[in-house]
């Protein structure tokens, strides 16, 4: 259970208006002037799209200087946890992944304020609203090259990946450094009964566990590690890895879905392995929250409305690329960089982007927080020590 909020975050609570003390309608009008007279909204960001927002919010929002540290998942939880404990109260917003640290141990120890601008309520599934409200939906898909494979996906079965003719074949980023990737590899192992299932399809056999290792979840990585999977640190490096054109052997990767938007922006040539047993997509949150004693709080809540679009969006707006320039991006507001079929709002009244029926059409599995929170630990020791054998 969350601690009550200490004395001096009561107060600033109390007079920012947020927690207990929201009111049962706000007054926008007067939220937006406070936010003016405060000046500046700091974003702490694990996007580094959120940087495109600086010249947009500032032009519909003309007093308000918008300031982005991009940090990278893990770095705008670690920073954030550490400026606190230090008594330092700089960030107004915090959006970042990693959904085990983040509901965990920082909104129920106090370091976030969940807050959903009320005239989204109704148009924002509660599941996306509590304990903490999600900005996007993301997901990590697998990528093959059409070049390559030219007839398509070159697997249905997620076993296949482990065989020896992807050998050294298939690249992914880092699951101890991205948090979105520590996720996904999180979600499969939360399944081995799925996971076994799919492998006795695959192979007609009941699956051979490796010494040491627990579960068909766990094996399926194990197996992925000895197969020579190819670790990169950037996830713009990983989709060119596997879809820039006119590659001898291009990889394929286990990838965030959204970089299939460089299809467009850099002519790669990725496309999504769209059916596979026994999952497709793994699904996971992006939270955005109001950071506590935060010292511009009307402006992070303008920030906050923003980031979720105009409320004129509706399903039958008539959105055309690029979507942030003109009437689309007057409608996507701050959503504007994330209209792209691997990611989604989480309203329930906004259309889908061009090429976005992908998203509905794929079987998903969410990561869970609380499974991550209690086995986060065993699974960054299991990666440890299956990477260096």
């Amino acid at each position: 259970a969350k601690p009550a909020p200490p004395p001096e975050m009561e107060a600033w609570l109390k007079k920012a208006e947020l927690g207990a003390y929201e009111p049962k309608k706000e007054n926008w009008d007067d939220i937006v002037k406070k936010a003016k007279e405060e000046g500046e909204v700091i974003v702490y960001t694990s996007s580094g799209r959120i940087q495109k927002l600086v010249k947009p919010f500032q032009k519909l929002y003309p007093g308000i200087k918008l300031t982005v540290h991009d940090l990278g998942s893990t770095k705008s939880v670690q920073k954030t946890k550490r400026e606190q404990q230090a008594g330092i109260y700089n960030a107004d917003v915090v959006t970042t992944g990693n959904s085990g640290q983040v509901i965990h141990e920082m909104l129920n120890k106090n370091l976030l304020v969940n807050y959903v601008p009320d005239h989204f309520k109704s148009r924002i599934p509660r599941e996306y609203r509590e304990p903490l409200l999600i900005r996007v939906n993301e997901a990590v898909v697998f990528f093959y090259n059409m070049e390559e494979f030219s007839k398509g996906s070159p697997v249905t079965n997620i076993w296949e990946f482990t065989e020896s003719r992807f050998k050294g074949r298939v690249g992914m980023k880092n699951p101890l450094s991205s948090g979105s990737t520590f996720m996904a590899v999180m979600t499969l192992i939360q399944h081995p009964e799925e996971m076994a299932a799919a492998y006795k399809r695959y192979k007609g056999l009941d699956i051979k566990l490796s010494d040491g290792v627990p579960n068909a979840g766990y094996e399926f990585w194990a197996r992925m590690l000895k197969n020579d999977i190819v670790i990169f640190k950037s996830g713009s490096k990983l989709a060119a890895a596997s879809g820039k054109k006119g590659q001898k052997k291009p990889l394929l990767a286990f990838a965030n879905m959204t970089y299939i938007a460089r299809n467009d922006s850099k002519g790669f040539v990725n496309a999504i392995v769209k059916e596979l047993d026994p999952v497709a997509k793994l699904l996971y949150p992006t939270f955005t929250a109001i950071a506590r004693q935060a010292p511009h709080p009307n402006a992070a809540k303008v920030f906050t409305a923003y980031v979720l679009g105009s409320t004129k969006l509706n399903k039958k707006s008539k959105l055309s690329k690029p979507y942030t320039k003109g009437s689309s991006s007057d409608l996507l507001l701050g959503l504007a960089p994330y209209f792209d079929p691997g990611t989604r709002s989480p309203r329930n009244d906004v259309p889908s982007p061009q090429g976005g029926e992908i998203w509905d059409e794929m079987k998903e599995w969410h990561v869970d927080a609380d499974f991550m929170w209690k086995q986060g630990a065993k699974i960054r020791d299991f990666w440890i020590q299956h990477s260096s054998m």
